[in-house]
């Protein structure tokens, strides 16, 4: 028995059915921006509030919707809470056996400036992550990194969830990209250069932009601003050569190893002056000195983590390890709900496989790498065990978070209210570049994920842009530049980030507030930059 979506609700126009679509995100920006409630309790209202739309405003059987849910639920502890646990229990081996003292000394002695740190750490090596791995693996690495580095819970997950904006459209190997191409059928190639033109100049200001909205304009003296921008530079052009020349594979790998490298020899040769006093400056004791030798032993974890990483990205090895994957067709929802025209050309079954994928997922990869470390470090097995359930205990809320939040965006996608959105969106005319990044930002906030956003809403741009005369690729492309920016305050990132560092549950609903305002400026930013190529430069890759 199927059922088919609708997209038009009580026989009402596509505006009221966009306002009522929308109330489930209604529902967590309230509670969140307003009544600042935990997000574990804005995630459980939220889905309560799904439930009874797609119940009772778009006449979902109950069954099916309850099963969405679930199927939602499931891809919120696997894979991203798996990603999440081994990240965090990487860090706290380190932590554990004494490790990441030396790891904090050896960065503070490359710079003791909390700012170059977090240019460091959250943008250049949180972008090579991110490129590497990708699926929240970033955040929660960087995180609790810079929180080893005496920042606060506060401003190591702030400055994480900002750095983490436009290296997402190529993160993972490319996956946004490529699943980009696989649902609209566009060039994989001609995809890639367009979205690279969009996101390189934000990368270009991102380092910038990230110091002055942590510390204020002020914190750019002290000669801060040459990283900064030596760094952005550095980034943004790389990004934007590979992802035209190249493809986007490897676009973010490259990019964020010629930040590292800039950055680590500005430093070298010319150290910005900071006050040991200055809120900037790591506060430090007297510190033991540590031989070449300790600290590259201290390293090892990330550098296993690095190996690891890549050796899961490299074709052969994918593909062996994929060989192992299960695919599983969903119960009750599985080609069960038909999407309806205009979200595709042709009424269409929505596929719903859980792709069980133990041995590939990237959260395997650092478990490899966590374990390696325990031995390397020479942690015994019961230290190592107890270090897990620790990790396992703190992540108790942040797991009901993620997991009830991805049970809401599955639930929207499937009832048909993540497509009446998308209509709303697709009426704006000739403003529809500018709502085209929007619509892209919509998607990442409500699912998490650019990849996800790019499945969800790619096809619907491609269609909307052939009834506008617009260039399909430039607006599939405006679709995943605007969907990095709304990364930052998607509530399974927040939740990722807060439980990498410890964050008090009372903090979630500030950080989502502090975040919520950059991720609507740098959204229109690209969608800006969108209208500019239409209408001004008319720039065409179709």
């Amino acid at each position: 028995m199927t059922w088919s979506q609708t997209y038009l609700l009580f026989g009402r126009g596509l505006g009221f059915s966009a306002l009522l679509a929308a109330t489930p995100i209604f529902t967590l920006l309230i509670l969140l921006g307003i009544f600042r409630k935990p997000a574990w309790l804005a995630g459980i209202c939220g889905l309560a509030v799904a439930f009874a739309l797609a119940i009772g405003a778009y006449h979902m059987p109950a069954v099916t919707a309850a099963s969405a849910a679930l199927h939602g639920a499931a891809f919120g502890l696997f894979p991203i809470c798996w990603i999440v646990f081994w990240a965090i229990a990487l860090f706290r081996v380190t932590e554990v056996t004494g490790k990441f003292e030396i790891i904090k000394q050896s960065v503070g002695r490359l710079t003791p400036d909390r700012r170059l740190q977090a240019l460091l750490i959250a943008f250049a090596f949180g972008a090579f992550l991110e490129g590497a791995a990708g699926f929240g693996t970033p955040v929660a690495i960087a995180a609790t990194m810079l929180t080893g580095l005496g920042l606060t819970a506060f401003n190591a997950a702030a400055i994480c969830l900002l750095a983490n904006t436009s290296p997402v459209a190529f993160g993972s190997i490319g996956i946004p990209i490529v699943t980009l191409a696989g649902t609209t059928g566009l060039a994989l190639e001609k995809l890639s250069a367009a979205v690279g033109s969009l996101v390189a100049p934000v990368s270009l200001i991102l380092p910038v932009y990230l110091i002055v909205a942590m510390w204020g304009v002020r914190s750019l003296r002290s000669g801060i601003w040459l990283p900064a921008a030596v760094s952005g530079f550095a980034f943004a052009s790389v990004q934007f050569l590979v992802s035209h020349y190249i493809g986007p594979h490897l676009t973010d790998i490259l990019a964020s190893m010629t930040a590292m490298g800039a950055l680590v020899v500005l430093l070298r040769l010319r150290h910005p002056a900071v006050d040991k006093a200055s809120e900037w400056a790591q506060t430090k004791g007297a510190e033991p000195m540590y031989s070449a030798s300790e600290v590259i032993y201290a390293w090892l974890p990330y550098g296993l983590l690095v190996v690891c990483v890549l050796l899961w990205g490299y074709k052969p090895v994918q593909t062996l390890l994929n060989s192992a994957s299960v695919r599983i067709p969903w119960p009750l929802l599985h080609n069960v709900v038909r999407r309806m025209p205009p979200i595709v050309v042709h009424a269409a079954p929505y596929p719903a496989i859980f792709n069980l994928n133990w041995f590939a997922a990237s959260g395997t990869a650092c478990m490899t790498a966590t374990i390696l470390s325990a031995i390397c470090l020479r942690m015994s097995a019961r230290k190592f065990l107890r270090t897990l359930f620790s990790v396992l205990h703190s992540l108790l809320l942040p797991i009901a978070t993620i997991t009830s939040v991805l049970a809401i965006a599955f639930l929207m996608n499937y009832c048909g209210a993540t497509a009446t959105l998308g209509l709303g969106f697709s009426a704006t005319g000739v403003m529809f570049p500018f709502f085209s990044a929007g619509l892209g930002w919509l998607g990442v906030f409500l699912t998490g994920s650019d990849t996800a956003a790019n499945a969800l809403f790619g096809s619907l741009q491609v269609v909307t842009a052939s009834r506008l005369g617009l260039d399909p690729v430039l607006m599939a492309a405006t679709n995943s530049a605007g969907g990095v920016m709304g990364k930052m305050i998607s509530l399974q990132t927040i939740a990722v980030a807060a439980a990498a560092t410890g964050m008090p549950v009372a903090e979630q609903s500030e950080l989502f507030r502090f975040t919520l305002k950059h991720s609507l400026l740098l959204a229109c930013v690209v969608g800006g930059l969108a209208l500019l190529y239409v209408y001004v430069f008319h720039l065409r890759w179709a």
